[in-house]
């Protein structure tokens, strides 16, 4: 009975448990390596790609958690015109992408852009993501954080 409990916790803690961050360049056609704890947190070869929310970087989805964000999704009625207005402009912008067999992903130009990434990327676990960043950005959003806002944001959420 205590190693199914400890298997079940194991698969809970590694399924799309983002952590740490990664400094990787793109190379010349525009792909970046996924660290490997970070694939193998994935499962799934396939991952989403979207636009960030009040922030200059992409969040990097499961295909796993996109599922459950889908659901969520379904929820809002074709009568709210703001739910609609972000829908549309957010999925749009959006990518499917599958890891290649050297766990590299590709993302589109428009993307890159949007985030303001060039050459390096900052790559940064949130737990059930993970975020593309520009080393620019990642600075930036760094050195906005203090103590007291960190502690207030783990009360907020409950941690």
């Amino acid at each position: 009975m205590e190693r199914r409990v400890t298997t079940e916790i194991d698969e809970l803690l590694n399924a799309g448990a983002f952590v740490g961050s990664y400094t990787h360049s793109l190379d010349s056609k525009r792909r970046v390596t996924i660290p490997s704890d970070w694939r193998e947190a994935a499962g799934n070869p396939t991952l989403f790609i979207l636009p960030g929310v009040n922030v200059k970087c992409l969040y990097v989805v499961t295909a796993r958690e996109m599922a459950q964000r889908l659901e969520k999704v379904r929820a809002a009625s074709v009568a709210n015109v703001q739910a609609q207005i972000f829908l549309r402009d957010f999925f749009s912008r959006s990518d499917r992408v599958t890891l290649d067999a050297q766990g590299r992903i590709r993302v589109k130009d428009e993307l890159l852009e949007l985030a303001g990434i060039t050459n390096q990327m900052v790559l940064v676990g949130v737990g059930s993501r993970f975020e593309l960043w520009s080393p620019e950005s990642w600075k930036e959003q760094s050195s906005q954080l203090d103590q007291s806002t960190f502690a207030e944001a783990a009360q907020y959420i409950g941690f």
